[in-house]
């Protein structure tokens, strides 16, 4: 009877780490796709996608410092390199600071804009 307790409460315990672990990545699949959009049909300049990224990091409580977003352009193409690190309960009472690595390479949106047309 111990022996099954003991078995159920580790898989209670590697359930709940994988459950942590996995909300925590949606978030960053979710962020992830975000930035892609913004670099793709919103930022006009490196300034404007990094007030995007900023809003998007605060909407998925992401703690991505926007300092270290590193963005180079090479005509339409788009690199844009982020990292941040997320404390993640993977135990009671031991918590892990995560790394994510956002790297992407979007081809942007070329067109001009009309004169009077809204700025997206």
């Amino acid at each position: 009877m111990i022996k099954l307790a003991v078995k159920l409460a580790v898989t209670a315990l590697i359930a709940n780490a994988i459950y942590r672990l996995g909300s925590e990545y949606l978030t960053f699949i979710k962020f992830r796709d975000g930035v892609r959009q913004a670099a793709i049909y919103r930022a006009t300049t490196d300034e404007a996608l990094r007030v995007r990224i900023g809003v998007l990091a605060d909407e998925y409580e992401v703690p991505v410092d926007l300092r270290d977003v590193v963005i180079e352009r090479e005509n339409r193409l788009l690199k844009l390199k982020a990292h941040y690190q997320k404390p993640i309960d993977l135990l009671p009472r031991y918590t892990v600071q995560w790394p994510f690595d956002l790297s992407l390479e979007v081809e942007t949106d070329a067109a001009t804009l009309l004169p009077g047309a809204p700025q997206l």
